[in-house]
């Protein structure tokens, strides 16, 4: 029995994709039983956002406009801004604050989006659905994701929130140090300071930015 996963399908918005979930490729398949348990959770809801948006499930199908499995683990997308940090995966979610939730050989893990770096979380996507509701306001960035929204309006579909200082370099957790940007920018820019941190010592000064 998969309560968990029930559970968090049926807290989650509508499909993100009508109909039975389509894999173009083999790529979810080849992943053993993780995979398998993937194609069974977006068999029964083909993408989804939950808490308010601060949890984004990506959908598998062939749609204009939509931001697929296929698109989002498309190597020339955003992981290439990481260089080798986060290859190996297979990431099937995101949090509020860029965070994701990927497959890595036969476990779940949670790739911080500031550093790069990857702390596994679970065995099974039961396990990880359990994970994720026992503790949804960390797991996902709830909080961040309502307040933000209280004072702003609803984020778009496809958007995530960025600190403009980030949490990595002493940003406050809060709506004043946060602003709304397109998924994969926003991994562009997290992928950049990620690099720029990754071996330097303590104290350094860092400069970073976004490109329109």
């Amino acid at each position: 029995m998969a309560l968990n996963i029930d559970k968090l399908i049926s807290l989650g918005g509508d499909s993100i994709c009508q109909g039975p979930a389509f894999f173009k490729t083999n790529l979810f398949y080849s992943l053993g039983d993780l995979g398998r348990e993937l194609a069974n959770l977006l068999q029964q809801k083909n993408g989804f956002y939950a808490f308010e948006s601060a949890l984004h499930v990506f959908p598998a199908c062939q749609k204009n406009g939509v931001m697929d499995l296929e698109k989002w683990n498309d190597p020339s997308l955003w992981t290439k801004h990481y260089e080798n940090m986060a290859s190996g995966t297979v990431f099937f979610a995101e949090v509020i604050c860029g965070d994701q939730f990927g497959i890595r050989r036969k476990e779940i893990v949670r790739f911080e989006a500031e550093t790069g770096l990857m702390e596994p979380i679970a065995l099974s996507l039961e396990e990880w659905a359990s994970v994720v509701l026992n503790d949804y306001n960390y797991q996902t960035g709830y909080p961040l994701a309502r307040n933000w929204q209280q004072v702003h309006g609803p984020l778009a579909p496809g958007e995530r929130l960025v600190a403009i200082r980030p949490f990595v370099l002493g940003g406050d957790f809060d709506v004043a140090n946060l602003f709304a940007l397109d998924a994969v920018k926003a991994m562009h820019y997290h992928g950049d300071i990620a690099i720029r941190i990754r071996d330097v010592p303590n104290g350094t000064k860092i400069t970073f930015g976004i490109d329109d």
